[in-house]
């Protein structure tokens, strides 16, 4: 049976083949199905079956040839488009060769013209070309409906202007007949507008159609005048005899509306084409008219194209985005063009959304509409990636969309981005934000990653150590004038804004006037005396041969010619300018030791002062060194001012004490006690064995021999190992750090590993508890279980019980994580609503915790710990009003929470990837700072507290020296706290307070013993009483405003105001008794001990302030924080340690890439 059915398909194949010779057919190989019962061994044949896609007919070739096929038909049309340009240009010769004063007056006139023998033959020869031609285009398209074919305008006015030349030839009177040939100007639009179709086709490039619709117009307008001018012409035969310029003439002052009045049509023939003519114009140009608008208008939203030319003369980069704000588009375009050499880069940005009305207004404005262009389209498309140019552009910028509620799904939607212009444009490099740190993996290929929430965490981990690095890390990556505050008539604002400019630049060290003099020194000696002498900060190196950057790497690291060198300065060393002074031979020579202000070198023009911030609230920064800067023993009884030690150009091995991170006793009191003994044999060192995440840089942390039990972890619930259920019941000697998020992101893990680092010592570890909104997985908690005093709790920010079990009371921050459910709102800024109003709430119930507060929005920020009749919040407020209209980048700075560290937005730090387009190596130097990468040789951020024993120091330029002579770190900067100015108003306040205070204790004296001393200390200590004491002070208030009344006459209004003022103080006062009786009565309520808490320690009267890299002569004041970079312990480890670390590194019994999790 199978084979028989073989031989019949054989048979069918060569009665097809003999039917259709010139077909070339498909042959396949038949191959019987598996399981079939004939197999290829049985029969020993091969039959070939070849398959016939198209019936070749001689109607299919002529249609392949004239209609499909792109490039024959485009030759067949531009050859139609030519021959009805011919016809047409035969009849103006027709016409200029005519003598039309023979039957002048006369209809004969209008249906005889005068046409020579030569002339007809051309004009017959085209039409018989044109006729047959439509012929056969007719025959080629038809499809069953001849009538279609027939009544098709096209095919009418080919009739009209091609039949009665064809009859003349059979008759010839008929040859001076008028035929209305200039009708072919129609025919010569159709053919043109299905031409360029057919061009955009053959060449395989997008059609405009905003070029096909002004095509379109163009021609119609044509037609309609040449139309209109021959009709007038011919017509007016039988009347005036108007030339082609004369008819010409005409229309145009028709068709222009001014109507001059002198040449006008006399007959009514001409008169009713002139009319008709008119109706067709009214009708068919508005309708074109708005169709071009149309499309003019879709040009302007989708942005039209980026001209190849332009793309290969001028230098582009170009920012793809979700959808733009203002936010956004102004914090890239005035961090990308703040350097100059970006002034002549243009900006294309393409987005899929429309453009909004705030973003059109901006880029309606000069400075930027001459160099950003917008495209609506989309990355995944390779024709709007060829809009923009992409494969020509200098770099492309790819953001994600922080407000998606869904910021996964935003991640996956900037990872598909990459990997399509990676695809269309593999040579243009990629600048990729990301925000979840488990999908920075997939845009690994990428030039730069900046990752939001590994920095985000990583920043305010740092701000529980060192106070305000948020402040000094947004500083740092932003680009200033240097010119803010310098109108304001307090000192630290001036500081403030021209210290604002500081920012790490880099040189080659055989090419820089800083350094060059340092080559074969140590690096600690360059860093020192280049500060000393230029007023630079130097921070850090790269080998010619070594892609890493190592800040800070030690008195050991010896400078090389070839190095790179990174330092912190106002302004590159390209920009400055160096004045030569007589004395500076001398001062080469002088290698004495620093001696403060009085002999500082002022060979910089640029003085190198630095950045300020400013606090509210004390700043409870503990030391990560533990040790102080001791007076030596040298200093003379006769109080002369101690000496330093040299900075050494080589380092002495011996004066270098080598730091053992194998031992505690670098950490430890010489004597410890015998629980801290236990402790510190509870924790061990090594690299956490379970990361969260891919991508994870591994860093050397404190660990605990075996993983907590998961149960173990909850805070507020016991188990069979423990049975505490607050925080105050574990009893822990540190102040906890509480971390209020929605979800255990893996970016949560980043904020854990900076507190539980190496160099942090054991007794200095605070406990962490994490606020969740949402109880953890196991992946993060199998993460965290192998660090110690690590605990999380489920709870709310805005449930007053889960502050107080979590230990708000004795807290030494309070860190409170931007909820990702409220960073989408229908008004953007009201994003942060939901956050500012829950740290406010926490800012009045405990006014002496430090909180630390994450926001979307940085305009957000001047509503932190707002006070509505706060004086000097609202001069601040005009001063960042006045630098924002000045044109500052920086305008926020000067608002108090801000500049003491307390708030930040991660929204700050896009211009970290801005910059890293001119400074490629700012990425990697930010992550060194927060601790996300750990280079083997590189420093780390840490700080020291200036105590009174440290005083004898005096200035920054000696404390640097006193560093880098003595344990190699090098200051970056300082964190001030100073008292605040009160205004006339406040002071006056507080004087009325005081002395309400004084005049109830006086009153207290008479009348009641037994209450004198406790209500004493209420007033003087400002701690709260109990809600029946509320009546009590009310009535002693009025009886002391009355006696007063007696005193002074009644109608006098400073006294009343004085006196309304006083009362609004005691209200005041009681607001905050209320607020601390209801925390108080609320952990009774929980059983926990309330004394703890203190109410009313509200430090409103200091400010805090950063100082990057001052000047030398600046004085160093008790409780200063100075910001340091120490040199890595592990590179002053001895070899024969390297068995010791290894074993202990160990101890967790896993290795620390193992068991990674997505």
């Amino acid at each position: 049976m199978a084979i028989r059915k073989l031989e019949s398909l054989q048979q069918f194949a060569e009665q097809k083949t003999k039917m259709s010779p010139r077909l070339v057919p498909c042959s396949a190989t038949f191959v019987p199905f598996p399981g079939h019962e004939l197999s290829l061994s049985e029969t020993g044949q091969r039959v070939q079956v070849e398959f016939y896609v198209n019936e070749n007919t001689f109607k299919e070739r002529l249609k392949l040839f004239f209609i499909k096929n792109q490039r024959s038909s485009l030759r067949i049309r531009l050859f139609n488009f030519s021959l009805k340009l011919l016809s047409c240009m035969l009849y103006i010769v027709r016409v200029l060769l005519d003598n039309s004063n023979k039957n002048k007056g006369t209809w004969s006139s209008i249906i005889w013209v005068e046409r020579s023998l030569p002339l007809w033959g051309l004009q017959v020869t085209v039409a018989l070309i044109s006729l047959l031609e439509t012929i056969l285009l007719s025959y080629l398209s038809y499809k069953g409906n001849i009538w279609e074919q027939i009544l098709r305008i096209p095919f009418i006015l080919e009739i009209i202007n091609t039949v009665p030349f064809i009859i003349t030839i059979f008759w010839p009177p008929l040859r001076d007949l008028f035929v209305p040939v200039f009708l072919n100007c129609w025919l010569a639009k159709h053919a043109l507008e299905n031409m360029i179709n057919d061009l955009h086709r053959a060449i395989q490039r997008t059609q405009s159609a905003m070029f096909n619709q002004v095509l379109i117009l163009i021609s119609t307008l044509l037609c309609l005048i040449f139309t209109c001018i021959c009709g007038i012409q011919h017509l007016e035969r039988a009347g005036n005899n108007l030339t082609l310029f004369d008819s010409l003439y005409f229309c145009i002052v028709t068709f222009s509306t001014v109507g001059f009045g002198d040449v006008t049509p006399q007959i009514w023939q001409s008169k009713l084409l002139v009319v008709i003519m008119i109706c067709v114009a009214l009708v068919v140009l508005p309708i074109q008219f708005e169709q071009l608008a149309y499309l003019w208008m879709e040009r302007q939203k989708s942005g039209g194209n980026y001209s190849r030319h332009r793309a290969q003369t001028e230098k582009h980069v170009v920012l793809c985005v979700s959808s733009l704000k203002i936010d956004l588009l102004m914090d890239f375009l005035n961090e990308f063009y703040a350097h100059p050499r970006l002034q002549d880069y243009y900006v294309v940005i393409l987005c899929p959304t429309e453009m909004d009305v705030q973003v059109r207004r901006v880029l309606q404005i000069p400075m930027w509409s001459q160099r950003v262009i917008y495209l609506q389209g989309s990355a995944l498309k390779d024709q709007d990636l060829l809009r923009a140019k992409m494969d020509d552009a200098e770099a492309c910028f790819i953001l994600s969309s922080r407000c998606e509620v869904d910021r996964t799904a935003a991640d996956h939607q900037t990872i598909l981005r990459a990997w399509a212009v990676k695809d269309f444009a593999p040579n243009c490099p990629l600048y990729v934000q990301i925000l979840k740190p488990e999908n920075k993996f997939h845009v690994k290929f990428a030039d730069h990653v900046v990752c939001e929430e590994e920095f985000k965490y990583a920043m305010l981990a740092l701000n529980c150590i060192c106070p305000a690095t948020s402040t000094l890390i947004t500083l740092l990556v932003h680009t200033s004038r240097g010119q803010e505050g310098q109108q304001s008539p307090e000192q630290w604002q001036k500081m403030y804004g021209r210290c604002s400019g500081n920012e790490v630049y880099h040189i080659k060290m055989e090419e820089s006037l800083f350094f060059a003099e340092y080559e074969r020194k140590s690096f600690t000696y360059a860093s020192f005396h280049a500060h000393k002498k230029f007023g630079v900060c130097l921070i850090g190196v790269k080998r010619e041969d070594n892609k890493n950057i190592l800040l800070n790497p030690g008195p050991r690291y010896i400078m090389s010619s070839t190095d790179t060198c990174f330092y912190i300065h106002v302004t590159k060393e390209e920009n400055s300018a160096f004045k030569q002074h007589e004395q500076l031979e001398k001062l080469r020579k002088y290698k004495s030791s620093y001696h403060g202000p009085s002999r500082l070198p002022v060979h910089s023009i640029i003085a190198s002062m630095g950045t300020v911030a400013i606090d509210l609230q004390d700043a409870s920064c503990h030391s990560t060194s533990g040790a102080n800067l001791t007076l030596p023993s040298e200093v003379s009884k006769e109080g002369r001012r101690p000496s330093i030690a040299p900075v050494l150009e080589l380092a002495d091995n011996a004066n270098i004490q080598p730091c053992d991170l194998l031992s505690d006793q670098s950490e430890d009191e010489t004597n410890p006690s015998d629980d801290e003994c236990s402790d510190a044999k509870e924790y061990t060192k090594g690299y956490p064995p379970n990361s969260p995440y891919i991508g994870s840089s591994p860093t050397f942390c404190h660990l605990l021999p075996e993983k907590v039990p998961f149960c173990c972890l909850r805070l507020d619930k016991g188990c069979q190992h423990n049975y505490y259920e607050d925080a105050k019941a574990y009893g822990f000697k540190n102040k906890v750090i509480i971390v209020a998020a929605e979800t255990a992101g893996n970016g949560l893990y980043n904020f854990i590993v900076p507190l539980r680092a190496y160099y942090r010592p054991k007794k200095e570890l605070n406990p962490i508890i994490l606020l969740l909104d949402n109880p953890p997985d196991m992946h993060f908690l199998d993460a965290i279980c192998w660090f110690p005093m690590v605990y999380y709790m489920v709870g709310c920010i805005d449930n007053l019980d889960d502050l107080l079990k979590c230990g708000v009371t004795f807290a030494a921050n309070m860190v409170v994580v931007d909820k990702e459910s409220t960073m989408s709102a229908e008004e953007d800024y009201m994003a942060d609503a939901k956050t500012i109003v829950n740290v406010q709430t926490l800012f009045r119930l405990f006014s002496s915790l430090s909180i630390i507060t994450e926001l979307t929005h940085p305009a957000n920020m001047r509503f932190m710990q707002f006070r509505a009749k706060d004086c000097y919040s609202l001069a601040l407020s005009k001063l960042e009003k006045k630098e924002r209209e000045r044109g500052s980048n920086l305008a926020f700075m000067f608002r108090l929470p801000f500049a003491a560290g307390r708030v930040f937005s991660i929204s700050m730090l896009d211009t970290l990837l801005y910059q890293s387009f001119v400074k490629d190596y700012m990425i990697s130097i930010t992550r060194l700072l927060l601790g996300l990468d750990t280079t083997p040789g590189s420093g780390f951020l840490c700080s020291m507290k200036i105590t009174e024993d440290d005083l004898w120091i005096r200035t920054y330029g000696r404390l640097y020296q006193k560093l880098c002579s003595s344990s190699g770190d090098i200051p970056i900067g300082v964190y001030k706290t100073e008292s605040q100015k009160l205004t006339t108003s406040e002071s006056r306040e507080m004087a009325s307070q005081s002395q309400i205070s004084i005049s109830v204790e006086e009153w207290e004296d008479t009348k009641e013993i037994k209450e004198t001393s406790s209500n004493r200390n209420n007033h003087r200590n400002s701690t709260s009483s109990d809600q029946s004491d509320h009546p009590l002070l009310r009535r002693k208030s009025m009886q002391w405003a009355r006696r007063l009344s007696r005193k002074v006459p009644r109608h006098s209004n400073k006294t009343a105001e004085r006196i309304s003022q006083q009362r609004m103080t005691l209200c005041r006062r009681s607001e905050r008794q209320e607020l601390a009786e209801l925390v108080k009565n609320r952990m009774k309520h929980l059983g926990l001990s309330t004394a703890g808490y203190d109410e009313m320690n509200d430090h409103q009267n200091t400010l805090s302030y950063i100082l990057i890299n001052p000047s030398p002569d600046t004085r160093l004041e008790l409780n200063d924080v100075v910001y340091l970079i120490r040199p890595d312990p592990l590179s002053y480890v001895p070899a024969n340690a390297s068995s010791r670390k290894s074993s202990f590194c160990n101890t967790t019994g896993q290795d620390s890439r193992d068991d990674t999790q997505l």
